[in-house]
């Protein structure tokens, strides 16, 4: 079983603007998450929070940038939310996410950059399973925002 999650869409815009929704705290907060604290390098923080108030949970504090090259990609470490933190957030490994950006032409022919996400490092129990649906709904639902964010600054 394909374990994978692959995430991919086309956005109206150039790769740096694509690279910051991912990279820039702002931009992050504009589309994923109620508060981000993102330090774009190598080893740099990808710490973002739904729940401010309770930063442990539903987060991804403690987690690093595992790669990046400025506006083609970058990976990271991700935790799970509140009912699935007793596996995901403990995990050796946790599971890894890696954003690739390529330019494109979109639909309409314009210049636009093309979005690839993969969400990897899913255990093989019933709970993991339950934990990488959850997320290919979420991942879902957070490109539909990205793709309005774009269009709709």
């Amino acid at each position: 079983m394909n374990r994978i999650l692959h995430h991919s869409t086309q956005l109206k815009c150039d790769l740096r603007q694509a690279f910051e929704m991912f990279t820039i705290d702002e931009h992050l907060q504009a589309w994923l998450t109620e508060i981000a604290d993102v330090e774009p390098r190598l080893g740099g923080k990808y710490e973002l929070f739904w729940d401010p108030g309770n930063r442990d949970n539903n987060s991804t504090i403690g987690c690093r940038i595992t790669a990046i090259e400025k506006d083609k990609f970058i990976a990271f470490e991700w935790k799970g939310p509140t009912q699935f933190k007793d596996f995901m957030n403990t995990a050796i490994p946790l599971t890894h996410v890696v954003v690739f950006l390529m330019p494109c032409k979109t639909t309409d022919g314009e210049p636009g950059t093309e979005v690839h996400l993969i969400h990897s490092g899913w255990g093989d129990s019933a709970e993991w399973e339950e934990a990488r649906l959850w997320f290919k709904n979420s991942w879902d639902t957070a490109f539909d925002r990205l793709r309005d964010h774009i269009s709709h600054p």
